[in-house]
């Protein structure tokens, strides 16, 4: 692969992880809950995910969702659901966010690394976008010739790496704004309306459409 090409890729991830989105919402609420570094344990799980979506979209289960309206719809569906979920579990949380008690998210423990892990692996499994992206985007930064799986590991963890400083500028920004989410009532306000975020991108998830739709 090309220097210029990768370096145009990089630049393209860069903007794409750094756009508001579900894993972004997620850095920050963890971020809120249990601090910085234990929110990029959810990063992590983010990062994971990503890989097996590569893997996926390499083994040609893009064009299966991009093609096939029923398998598209139901990713989309668990996706949605499950994005409402946490934003439901946001909305009705009423401790406050900068306790010591673990709050965000429902996280029952926020020493709890694979709840953590596992909340990050499931939005970026969840998400068919990111399959279609993948699919769509890395064959035109592929030079033709050269080992598919070496370029395809290569954009991957590119693609993860910007992810991954993503979510720490936003997990650190949240970090920073902490003091100003002391008193219960900005508290609630916080949980109002990143759980209200998460239930939106659940529906705005949902009126995302199939090539074929």
């Amino acid at each position: 692969m090309h220097l210029s090409n990768w370096l145009l890729f990089c630049s393209v991830a860069l903007l794409v992880t750094f756009s508001p989105g579900p894993a972004v919402l997620l850095a920050i609420s963890n971020a809120i809950a249990v601090g910085p570094r234990r929110a990029m344990i959810s990063s992590m799980g983010n990062g994971f995910g990503l890989f097996i979506i590569s893997g996926v979209a390499m083994a040609g289960m893009g064009v299966v969702l991009a093609t096939s309206a029923t398998a598209f719809m139901l990713l989309k569906l668990a996706g949605a659901l499950y994005l409402v979920f946490l934003g439901i579990k946001q909305w009705r949380s009423k401790t406050s966010i900068v306790a010591a008690a673990p709050v965000a998210l429902g996280a029952a423990n926020p020493n709890s690394f694979w709840k953590l892990f596992r909340q990050g692996l499931t939005v970026a499994l969840t998400n068919p976008k990111a399959i279609l992206f993948f699919s769509a985007l890395f064959p035109q930064f592929i030079t033709p010739g050269e080992p598919v799986a070496i370029q395809f590991t290569v954009l991957t963890t590119s693609f993860v790496a910007c992810a991954m400083l993503a979510h720490l500028f936003y997990a650190n920004l949240a970090r920073l704004l902490k003091t100003q989410l002391a008193t219960p009532g900005r508290a609630k306000l916080f949980n109002r309306i990143s759980g209200g975020a998460f239930v939106l991108l659940g529906l705005s998830l949902l009126r995302l459409r199939a090539k074929t739709a």
